[in-house]
């Protein structure tokens, strides 16, 4: 995964990028708050990001925020790396939309299996979203009877867009993909069917 590294010490800098590749991410440095969020507002953004809290311009937090305050339906994982371990400063960071974070220094095993959660998160999200997309397709290909629909009372067939009377069948398979399979309901059977059958055995005799 395309993984963003917002950093402003040099050799912090380095040992992420470095330990990230080992990992088996690409890497994409920055080292400034402004840098950051620049390219996170991107389309083609990274769908995971480090940041640190203190940076010169805007710091790690205000990345966050201002992220979060734009809309957007693409997954985006935030891990704010931080010196600071109080109670409410971490409440803070992650108020302001941060998703995790991690303390300096970083234990390098510790970074690894939160970047994994981070990185499963994307995933199921970007899986979520294609599935959402497959389903507003089909049913952008299904079209809905709604409204009022004038049916004869006397032979069942209906008016339709073109101001012409058709059978039901013919309206309903126009609107919808199903087709018709014509059979007979039980009581039709019993009311209508039954007594022909009979009426016709009467008149073979």
């Amino acid at each position: 995964m395309r993984i963003l590294i917002a950093e402003d010490d040099r050799v912090s800098r380095v040992l992420l990028d470095a330990c990230l590749r080992k990992w088996g991410h690409e890497v994409q440095p920055v080292g400034d708050g402004t840098a950051a969020l620049e390219l996170l507002l991107r389309d083609d953004a990274p769908r995971l990001a480090i940041v640190d809290w203190m940076m010169p311009g805007i710091d790690g937090v205000e990345v966050c925020r201002r992220v979060r305050a734009c809309p957007s339906d693409r997954p985006l994982y935030l891990i704010l790396l931080t010196a600071r371990a109080a109670r409410e400063d971490i409440a803070h960071a992650l108020g302001a939309g941060a998703d995790d974070y991690v303390t300096k220094p970083f234990d390098p095993v510790e970074l690894r299996a939160r970047i994994g959660v981070g990185v499963r998160l994307v995933q199921l999200q970007q899986e979520l979203a294609a599935r959402v997309r497959d389903l507003e397709k089909a049913l952008a290909h299904v079209d809905e009877l709604h409204g009022v629909l004038p049916i004869c009372s006397y032979c069942r067939r209906i008016r339709n867009e073109a101001d012409s009377w058709g059978r039901l069948e013919e309206y309903v398979s126009a609107h919808f993909s199903a087709r018709f399979s014509h059979g007979v309901c039980p009581e039709c059977r019993k009311a209508v069917v039954e007594p022909q059958m009979e009426e016709y055995r009467r008149t073979r005799r």
